[in-house]
């Protein structure tokens, strides 16, 4: 037939809005949620989470989603849950009967079993010697499993979308973006993360050249820079007042990806902490000291003079002398009646005047 007609066939692809992969970095630091759980404890917060998702993927039936534990030492996947080494095939329908719940739609069963199975092993294996080693949480770790995941889910739509002919320039004229959205959302309740400055930053200057922004929902604490990495990243930062109301944040904040933050009014920063933490003792600084060569931070000249990172010679000049005292000039007097200095302008006052 395409010998009859002579016209130009080519397969159009599927037109409405782009798909959305949405990264969730769940902290699941087990200090920080000890002193949460008076307020929203961690059973009431996955229940909301698992809302959340559900809305982002009955927005569009190409929605993905991945859930990323951030733990006290280390980061691993909730959902997607790895492969096994085994050889062995689980039988998922098997051994949780609640999936042919007919009241419930399929996808949404699968992922919080999932979930909620890789939750339970996450608690089962952290022991004590764990907790009591360390009160922060493996961020970093988290964000480089998220960035990794987003860029083979992207290579494999791409690789997808390429295989059929797309149209000739000029007749698409729809100027949305057909390419996988990406984000990372981070559900935070740790605080001081300043060990973790450098990888962290890192993280955040792939994603600001990935165009992928890190929206941060502060459940508790107060981390300087995770409001950076949201700040470069054109990102959403909140700091919930009353983490109870966490399901009404997610649904109306951080529920819209790229595409639709363009027509809305997103919440953003007032105020944004630029401050850095020093290479030496991992202390977040006002004033420090910069290396030249490699940028490194201290908080006071390290020893010799040397950086620690580089070790080039720091040129510090003048720092540590005492300044220079200019010695102040003292001031002329004026001299009247006869060259006798009276202290006053005028002159001691004769008698009867």
């Amino acid at each position: 037939m395409n010998a009859v007609d002579g016209s130009d066939h080519y397969e159009v692809a599927a037109e409405g809005p782009a798909p959305s992969l949405l990264v969730i970095v769940l902290d699941t630091n087990p200090h920080a949620w000890a002193l949460l759980a008076p307020t929203l404890p961690l059973s009431k917060a996955i229940a909301n989470i698992l809302v959340f998702i559900n809305a982002h993927l009955a927005v569009n039936n190409a929605n993905q989603v991945a859930i990323v534990a951030s733990h006290s030492h280390r980061a691993l996947w909730l959902y997607p849950r790895p492969p096994s080494s085994s050889s062995d095939i689980e039988m998922i329908d098997a051994t949780s009967p609640h999936l042919h719940n007919a009241n419930k739609y399929r996808p949404f069963a699968l992922i919080e079993d999932c979930l909620l199975t890789s939750l339970r092993q996450l608690m089962a294996t952290t022991t004590e010697a764990d907790i009591s080693t360390t009160t922060t949480t493996q961020m970093a770790g988290a964000l480089t499993l998220a960035l990794a995941y987003i860029n083979k889910a992207t290579i494999n739509y791409s690789g997808i979308s390429t295989d059929t002919n797309t149209a000739p320039t000029g007749v698409d004229t729809n100027e949305t973006p057909t390419g996988l959205q990406s984000r990372i959302l981070v559900v935070s309740v740790s605080g001081d993360l300043a060990h973790q400055y450098i990888p962290i930053m890192n993280t955040t200057f792939a994603a600001q050249r990935l165009r992928i922004p890190i929206d941060i929902l502060k459940l508790a604490g107060d981390t300087v820079f995770l409001q950076q990495a949201s700040d470069a990243t054109k990102g959403i930062y909140m700091q919930l007042r009353s983490p109870r109301g966490l399901l009404q944040y997610l649904m109306m904040a951080f529920l819209p990806d790229q595409t639709s933050r363009k027509q809305l009014i997103a919440p953003t920063q007032e105020v944004v902490d630029f401050r850095a933490a020093c290479f030496c003792h991992r202390r977040v600084v006002d004033v420090g000291f910069v290396c030249s060569i490699c940028l490194s931070i201290f908080c006071s000249p390290p020893e010799g003079a040397i950086c620690l990172t580089c070790s080039t010679h720091l040129s510090l000049g003048d720092y540590g002398a005492k300044p220079a005292v200019v010695p102040r000039k003292k001031k002329k007097k004026k001299k009247i009646n006869g060259g006798i200095d009276t202290g006053s302008a005028r002159g001691t006052p004769a008698p009867g005047e």
